[in-house]
């Protein structure tokens, strides 16, 4: 028995095709999910502002956020301000600080409403970024699986080329 008869053989040829037909599903998925960010955040027509942005972020003056990247940029300029607005302090220290006061302090509860809606958009944002990455993550190993695949399906044609 040669090798291309053998179930080595033709089991390298099954994983080859496995993992061929896999790889473009993930990049199909890749491509929907990375569509799908940029569509909702789009939505949300977020841009940032034409001035006032830290050195950092002056390259993205009026530019609307629709990336992962974007969207990260601006969850940063978002903490800037928070940080700006609470001194530092989180929705939470600000709550207990309330807490303290007996809920009697109206300066305080809208500081904390500031907090909350201010970390609230940057949660948003961030779990954007990190879905952004996922999608690249998820067509890498598209990309991976589907090479890995044809090789491995060559390969097997190769031993069954061989007398």
């Amino acid at each position: 028995m040669n090798a291309a008869n053998s179930p080595a053989g033709a089991l390298i040829g099954a994983v080859g095709l496995a993992l061929g037909a896999a790889g473009p599903v993930m990049l199909l998925r890749a491509r929907r999910g990375r569509k799908e960010i940029r569509t909702e955040l789009a939505a949300q027509r977020i841009t940032f502002p034409d001035h006032g942005l830290p050195a950092r972020l002056a390259h993205l003056a009026g530019c609307p956020v629709e990336t992962g990247g974007t969207a990260h940029a601006y969850a940063e300029f978002i903490k800037d301000h928070l940080v700006q607005a609470t001194g530092g302090r989180t929705y939470a220290e600000i709550t207990e600080e309330l807490h303290a006061t007996g809920h009697d302090d109206d300066k305080l509860a809208q500081l904390r409403q500031t907090a909350f809606m201010g970390e609230t958009l940057r949660a948003s944002l961030l779990s954007a970024y990190q879905a952004w990455h996922l999608t690249t993550l998820v067509a890498g190993l598209g990309a991976l699986l589907t090479g890995t695949g044809a090789a491995l399906v060559a390969t097997a044609t190769g031993l069954r080329a061989r007398p």
